[in-house]
């Protein structure tokens, strides 16, 4: 699918997050707190600011949860994962504490950030910017020449990162043989992960995400966006990470794992038909996984394929375990969020459960009282987040598309219906219901637009 970009005017993204109860300022009460916290860190003894960590992220961003520096290790390789260390500032039971329980995670707006926490620890006293000392979590994992884990290590220590880089100068960078010295083993270490990935038949699709970008003069551009190759071999350590905290937790009988129930067999039966219906190969005993990762996304057809295939990936969610471990179906493993503590609650209680862990010491009890409650604060947080993403590229639709109603538009069908399918446009970067005919998944149609409303976040479509 080619990136297509249109400017639309300015959009009040004001009216929308009040519509979804989104939370506004934070207390005086809570940055009072957070102020104090920020001038004063529990810093720990541990000091690695020797290690010339670099942070990876979308430009311009700044609450910077991660650090990476990647070295050899034999014939295989040493991952240094420093991770902002919130527990340094939040105190258990405070004011501060209490207000990202009701967050949950932060919120993106294409407008504004609604953080975690205040911004004075999420973009500052907290957060990985270069130059700065700042507590961390240091996860040390030791991976063999093929990529698979032989030891890892955890601990509170001081680090220091040396640059804040974007995946788009990055992935410049690797193109052009000059990758920075500390990510220069990036690509091999990511691209070692994703063929494992692959053999443990997790789910990728894959597929370009539409997005909501910044003009000039207030417009908005609407664009389907495709992950530079160096932010999958990026998200491969994040993954790494939460794979072997999951672990520490499975084998210390305690923790909160992120999950996705499997697919039922009649589901993956069911796409095996949409592939045959649809001309997509499907050799005899291969799994989804092997299937996706052969696939030419820039074909209709196949992102057609894909977009039915999300349908295996339902029902993630958090859970505190006991006795029965699951998995996460979609990566096929045991996992847990620990990566992104400024921007996610329950990454700060993974944390110290595998902190303790590690140390051989008792899981705090202010932690173990919070593991059975943090399912349902998340699930909460990510409802939230769900309606104010949908809601956002919602109306920006109808805003782009308001003064374009009775117009024929070409797309392609990627989803049934009994009533309706969902179409995308090959241009605007629209992804609506349409109704009318009887197309099948993967058909190309034109749409004629019925209506464009930005109030009720709706665009509808008829074919012809």
């Amino acid at each position: 699918m080619t990136p297509v970009r249109r400017r639309v005017p300015g959009v009040a993204f004001e009216k929308i997050r009040a519509e979804l109860d989104v939370p506004a300022e934070f207390s005086a009460e809570v940055l009072a707190e957070a102020e104090k916290a920020a001038r004063s860190p529990r810093l720990p003894d541990a000091d690695d600011t020797d290690i010339p960590f670099v942070t990876l992220d979308p430009a311009g961003s700044t609450d910077l949860d991660q650090a990476l520096h990647i070295a050899r290790a034999g014939a295989g390789y040493l991952v240094n994962y420093a991770i902002a260390d919130v527990g340094a500032f939040v105190k258990p039971g405070g004011a501060l504490d209490a207000e990202c329980w009701k967050r949950g995670t932060t919120l993106y707006s294409p407008d504004l950030r609604t953080p975690l926490h205040p911004q004075v620890l999420s973009e500052g006293a907290a957060s990985l910017l270069p130059d700065q000392v700042r507590p961390a979590l240091l996860w040390q994992i030791t991976l063999d020449a093929g990529g698979e884990v032989l030891e890892h290590t955890l601990r509170r220590t001081r680090v220091k990162s040396v640059a804040k880089l974007n995946y788009v100068d990055v992935q410049a960078d690797f193109d052009d043989g000059k990758a920075h010295e500390s990510l220069a083993l990036l690509k091999d270490v990511g691209e070692l992960r994703l063929a494992l990935a692959i053999r443990r038949n997790s789910i990728n699709l894959d597929l370009p995400e539409q997005e909501v970008e910044p003009g000039p003069d207030g417009a908005w551009t609407l664009a389907y966006r495709d992950q530079t190759p160096c932010e999958k071999w990026n998200a491969e350590i994040s993954l790494l990470t939460g794979m072997v905290a999951a672990k520490m937790m499975v084998d210390g009988a305690i923790g909160i794992l992120r999950t996705l129930p499997a697919a039922p067999p009649e589901a993956v039966e069911d796409l095996k038909k949409t592939a045959a219906s649809l001309g997509v190969e499907w050799p005899k005993g291969a799994s989804p996984s092997t299937v996706m990762a052969a696939l030419d996304r820039t074909s209709d057809v196949n992102v057609a394929f894909l977009e039915q295939a999300a349908h295996l990936l339902r029902g993630a969610g958090y859970t505190d375990f006991v006795g029965t471990v699951p998995e996460h179906a979609g990566i096929a493993s045991i996992y847990a969020h620990v990566t992104a503590p400024l921007r996610r609650l329950v990454d700060r209680y993974g944390n110290e459960v595998c902190l303790s862990l590690a140390a051989g010491v008792d899981v705090p009890q202010w932690v173990r009282e919070a593991l059975p409650k943090l399912p349902e604060a998340m699930a909460s947080a990510a409802g939230r987040e769900s309606r104010l993403e949908r809601a956002v590229i919602d109306t920006v639709e109808a805003m782009l598309l308001k003064d374009r109603v009775g117009e024929s538009f070409e797309a392609v069908v990627v989803g049934p219906g009994k009533d309706t399918v969902t179409i995308v446009l090959d241009d605007p970067a629209v992804r609506a219901k349409a109704s009318g005919g009887q197309p099948k998944i993967g058909d190309r149609v034109k749409a004629v637009l019925t209506k464009a409303d930005p109030d009720e976040h709706l665009v509808e479509f008829e074919l012809r």
